[in-house]
C-alpha cells in the first residue's frame, strides 16, 4: 500500500496509485461494477490529466462480459417467451397453460442465471436436484401415484429444458447474464489475444461469481491486470466481520495473492465521524425526516450538497422521497431503479387493460369504467378532449348505467377520438390494444412536454419501451393470442421490470439505491430503511435448488447475500464525515422488521461507539380539544332561515333538526345532498318512489269519485305498463327484463295487485270517496315570539272519505311492523 497518497476518496486514489507505478492512464481499460462509477472515474481522470485527450475505455462489468462473450443481453419478455417455447417443446404430451407457467418461470430463470454465473456443471446438478426431490418428498414410495409422477417429471425435465432454452438463445446470439458469463469464459483466451497487452484495471469489486473470479485471476496471472479492492483494514483483518467476507476469501484462495499484496486497502473507518442513528415511525415519516436534514444542509452550507448522498435501501420510497425534498435543494439527481408497479402510471395501464379484457356482450361493467375514468392520467387526457372523463362518470351515476355499451359512449366519441380507443366496438386483439396504449403515451408526452414535467416523461418513456417490446413479441410468438395472455404477462413483467433513472450525476444532491453507491465517496450520507428484511434482505429462498446443493456447489445462499449488504453498508460510511441512518420503528409485516442488526453492530462496536448517537424522532403531535360543532347565526343565515320558514318546514326537515341540527344546516340550509351512486341493487327510496308514482298515476282519474268495485277492478290491466314506464324514468340505464331488476319489477307489480285486490274487498263493505292524491298541504303558524310567519307544509299520499269519515293514508313500502304505525 502506498502511504504517500494524498487523496481521501477511492477513485482518485486508484488513479494516483497507477500514476505512481508509471502506468499510462490513457492506455488502460477500466472495468467497474456500475455505469455510474464509470462516469465519476471520467470526471476524476479529467482532473488528473490536465490535457485534452480521448477518454480511455471505461466499461461496466456487465457490458464487458457481453463484449467478451460476443452476445447481447436478452430482455425479460424475450426470456419468458423463449422459456415457454422451450417448455412446450420439452413437454409434448401435457401442455401447461401460460398462466401456470409464469408462476414458476422467473424463479427458474434466476436459478439458471446463478448456475451459469458460477460455472456449475449442469448435467450433474440437475440429476442431484431431482434425486433429492425424490428422496425428500416420497422416500422410497413403492407405488408412484399420478401426482408423484407429475412432480418428478418436472424435476427430470429441468436438464432438457435448460439445454433447449440456452440453445435457442445462443442461436440468436443472445443470453441472460449467467449465460453471457459462461460463454465469456470459453472465449476469454481468444478475446485476450485480440486485445493484446492492454492493462485492464478492475476497480471496487466485492462479491464475484465464479466466472468473474476466473476472468479477474486470468488477467492477474497474465500480468496486465490490476485489482483495486475498496475495503478498510478494520473489516479485512477481522476474521469474522461480514464486510470483509469475500475479499478475505480471495486473499486466502487466489494463488496470485501468495506472492502479491492486495491493492486499495485503506484505514479510514476509525477516523472521527458523526454517526446519528434515528428511529422514525413509518416510511413516509422517514422521507419527511430526510427532507428536514437536507433542508438544514442546504441552509447551512449549500456547497456541501454536492458531496451529499441520499441512499434509499428500499426503492419503493423514491416517490414519497421526491415529494419530501425541500425547495432549497436546487439539483437532485436520481440514479436508481424503481419497480414499475410502484408508479402511478402503471395504474392507468392496469385499469385500461382490466377494462378492455372484461368487455362482455352487454358492454363494460360500470365499476371498471369508473376506475379508469377517475385515474389521474385519464383526467389529464380528457382535459383538452372536451373533458369527457368527468362528464361520462357523472352520467353513469345519474342515469344508473350498470353496463356501458358503444351506443351510450358514441356521443362522447364524436367530440374526442380517444374515447373510441378506450371503448372500442369489439374486444381488441393484443396488438390493437398495445397500439392504443402507444397513442395514449404520445398524447400524454405532448401534455407533459408543455408542462415541462421531466419526471413524468421519464415514466412515459419507460412504458413506451415496454409496450414497443411487447408489440414485437406479441406479433411474433403464438403465445400472446388474446388479452388474457397479455394481461398475465404484463402483470408479471411489471413486478420484474424497473425504471432506471440515470441522472446527470456530477452535480447537486445524489439520490441512489444501495448498489449505485459502489466506488463513490460522500462526506454526508443519509441512508433510509435500515431495517431487518430490507438491509440485509433476510432469508428469501426463492429458488428450486435446495440449500445443501447450493452449499456443495458454492452457489450463493442468504449468508452470502447478507455479507454483500454488510459490505455495501460499511463501505458507504467508512470515509464519510457525517452519517444519518434512519430506520422505521414500526414493525411492518410486509416490508421489514425491527431495526437492522447492522445498527446494533455499530452501537456495540468499541472503535466506533464514541462517534455514534442513537435517537428516536417522532412527529410533533398536538391534541386539540374537541369543539362541539357550532355555527353562529349571522345576519345572512337568519335571512335564509326566515325565507325557509316562509317557504315552509316539512316534517322531514324538522325531524332532521331534532335529530342533528348540523345535518339540518348542511342538508336543508346549504342543500348539500348525498353523492350520486350507481345502484347495482335498487335502493329502498327508488323502490318506494316507483310504487308511489305508479299508484298516483293509476288512481288520478278516480279523484272525486266513489271507488266502486268495477272502477277499481278496471285498474288491474294497466299495472304492468304503468310500472314499466316509471321504471324507465327512474332508472334510465336499466334493463328490467333480466337479472335482479326483473325480480324487483315483479315484486312491485305484486304489491300493486295486492293493494288493488284489498281495495276491491274494502269497496264491497264500505263507501269510499277518493278526495286527493299526493297533494301538498300547508298551514301558517303565528308564533308570538317571532316577527315573521312560519309555515308547515307536507305532502299527503292520499286523502279519502270512508263511510263519511275523513281518512289520511301514508303508503309504506318495505317491511313495516304494526308497532311503527300505531298512534
Amino acid at each position: 500500500m502506498h502511504h504517500n497518497i494524498t487523496t481521501h476518496s477511492f477513485l482518485p486514489y486508484v488513479l494516483e496509485d497507477l500514476q505512481n507505478k508509471g502506468i499510462d492512464l490513457l492506455s488502460c481499460t477500466y472495468v467497474l461494477p456500475s455505469k455510474r462509477s464509470g462516469t465519476f472515474l471520467k470526471k476524476h481522470l479529467a482532473h488528473t490529466l490536465h490535457q485534452n485527450s480521448f477518454a480511455p475505455k471505461i466499461i461496466a462489468i456487465q457490458d464487458y462480459i457481453a463484449e467478451i462473450a460476443n452476445l447481447a443481453p436478452a430482455s425479460s419478455v424475450e426470456l419468458l417467451l423463449k422459456l415457454y417455447e422451450a417448455h412446450r417443446a420439452v413437454t409434448k404430451d401435457d401442455q401447461e397453460d401460460f398462466y401456470t407457467f409464469l408462476k414458476w418461470a422467473p424463479r427458474l430463470i434466476q436459478d439458471f442465471n446463478e448456475i451459469d454465473g458460477f460455472l456449475v456443471p449442469t448435467k450433474t446438478l440437475f440429476k442431484e436436484v431431482s434425486a433429492i426431490q425424490r428422496l425428500q418428498h416420497w422416500g422410497g414410495a413403492e407405488e408412484k401415484t399420478p401426482l408423484i409422477e407429475n412432480y418428478l417429471k418436472f424435476w427430470n425435465q429441468l436438464e432438457p429444458l435448460y439445454n433447449t432454452f440456452t440453445a435457442a438463445l445462443l442461436k440468436q446470439k443472445k443470453g441472460y447474464s449467467g449465460l453471457l458469463y459462461r460463454t465469456a469464459i470459453t472465449r476469454l483466451e481468444a478475446y485476450c489475444h485480440e486485445q493484446g497487452n492492454t492493462p485492464v484495471i478492475f476497480i471496487g469489486f466485492n462479491a464475484l461469481n465464479s466466472a468473474e473470479s476466473k476472468i479477474v485471476q486470468h488477467y492477474l496471472e497474465q500480468g496486465n491486470g490490476q485489482v483495486y479492492w475498496d475495503i478498510d483494514t478494520y473489516f479485512l483483518d477481522d476474521p469474522i466481520h461480514e464486510a470483509g467476507f469475500f475479499i478475505r476469501k480471495y486473499r486466502q484462495q487466489w494463488p496470485y495473492y501468495k506472492k502479491h499484496p492486495l491493492l486499495g486497502i485503506h484505514d479510514s473507518f476509525r477516523s472521527p465521524k458523526n454517526i446519528t442513528i434515528v428511529g422514525v415511525p413509518k416510511n413516509i415519516a422517514q422521507t419527511k425526516y430526510a427532507g428536514q436534514l437536507l433542508e438544514n444542509i442546504a441552509t447551512q452550507s449549500p456547497k456541501s450538497l454536492e458531496k451529499t448522498a441520499l441512499v434509499l435501501a428500499d426503492e419503493a420510497l423514491l416517490q414519497p422521497m421526491l415529494n419530501a425534498i425541500p425547495a432549497t435543494v436546487p439539483n437532485a439527481n436520481i440514479t436508481m431503479g424503481m419497480p414499475l408497479n410502484k408508479t402511478v402510471l402503471y395504474t392507468f395501464f392496469a385499469d385500461f387493460l382490466q377494462l378492455s379484457s372484461s368487455q362482455t356482450k352487454r358492454g363494460w361493467f360500470y365499476r371498471d369504467v369508473l376506475a379508469l375514468l377517475s385515474n389521474p392520467y385519464t383526467v389529464k387526457l380528457s382535459q383538452n378532449q372536451g373533458n369527457f372523463a368527468p362528464r361520462l362518470a357523472q352520467n353513469i351515476k345519474a342515469k344508473h348505467w350498470l353496463y356501458l355499451n358503444t351506443t351510450l359512449v358514441s356521443p362522447y366519441a364524436v367530440q374526442s377520438p380517444l374515447v373510441s380507443l378506450l371503448f372500442p366496438k369489439k374486444m381488441p386483439k393484443p396488438l390493437q390494444w398495445i397500439d392504443a396504449t402507444l397513442v395514449f403515451i404520445e398524447h400524454l408526452k405532448h401534455i407533459f412536454q408543455q408542462e415541462n414535467n421531466s419526471l413524468e416523461l421519464e415514466y412515459l418513456y419507460r412504458f413506451h419501451q415496454l409496450f414497443n417490446e411487447l408489440k414485437v413479441h406479441a406479433g411474433k410468438s403464438g403465445i400472446i393470442t388474446d388479452l388474457k395472455a397479455l394481461k398475465i404477462l404484463f402483470d408479471k413483467l411489471i413486478t420484474i421490470e424497473t425504471l432506471n433513472f440515470i441522472g446527470e450525476p456530477l452535480m447537486g444532491l445524489q439520490i441512489m439505491g444501495m448498489l449505485e453507491s459502489r466506488n463513490l465517496d460522500f462526506e454526508t450520507v443519509i441512508l433510509t430503511s435500515v431495517n431487518e428484511g430490507i438491509l440485509p434482505s433476510g432469508k428469501s429462498n426463492a429458488s428450486f435448488i435446495p440449500f445443501e446443493i447450493k452449499r456443495a456447489y458454492g452457489l450463493p445462499t442468504y449468508k452470502e447475500q447478507d455479507a454483500i449488504h454488510t459490505y455495501h453498508f460499511y463501505r458507504l460510511i467508512q470515509r464519510a464525515k457525517t452519517v444519518y441512518l434512519l430506520y422505521n420503528t414500526e414493525q411492518d409485516v410486509l416490508e421489514g422488521g425491527e431495526k437492522s442488526r447492522l445498527l446494533l453492530q455499530l452501537l456495540t462496536d468499541k472503535a466506533i461507539a464514541p462517534y455514534t448517537t442513537h435517537t428516536l424522532a417522532s412527529p410533533r403531535v398536538t391534541l386539540s380539544p374537541i369543539v362541539e360543532g357550532f355555527i353562529p347565526k349571522s345576519p345572512k343565515l337568519l335571512e335564509d332561515l326566515k325565507a325557509l320558514a316562509y317557504r315552509g318546514f316539512s316534517p322531514t326537515s324538522l325531524t332532521n333538526y331534532i335529530r342533528n341540527p348540523l345535518e339540518f344546516y348542511t342538508r336543508n340550509m346549504l342543500k348539500i345532498n348525498d353523492i350520486d351512486e350507481v345502484e347495482e341493487a335498487i335502493a329502498a327510496n327508488t323502490f318506494g318512489t316507483i310504487v308511489h308514482d305508479s299508484l298516483e298515476q293509476l288512481y288520478t282519474p278516480l279523484v272525486g269519485t266513489f271507488l266502486t268495485q268495477e272502477r277499481v277492478a278496471a285498474l288491474q290491466p294497466q299495472i304492468r305498463s304503468v310500472v314499466q314506464q316509471h321504471f324507465h324514468e327512474k332508472l334510465p340505464g336499466i334493463d328490467c327484463t333480466q337479472g335482479r331488476y326483473l325480480l324487483v319489477y315483479h315484486v312491485i307489480i305484486t304489491y300493486l295487485q295486492r293493494f288493488i285486490a284489498h281495495e276491491i274487498q274494502q269497496s264491497k263493505h264500505h263507501q269510499i270517496k277518493l278526495l286527493a292524491l299526493e297533494t301538498k298541504y300547508e298551514t301558517t303558524l303565528a308564533i308570538p315570539e317571532l316577527d315573521f310567519p312560519v309555515r308547515l307544509k307536507g305532502t299527503l299520499d292520499r286523502v279519502d272519505e270512508i263511510d263519511g269519515v275523513l281518512r289520511i293514508l301514508d303508503y309504506k313500502t318495505g317491511r313495516v311492523e304494526p308497532r311503527h304505525v300505531k298512534l
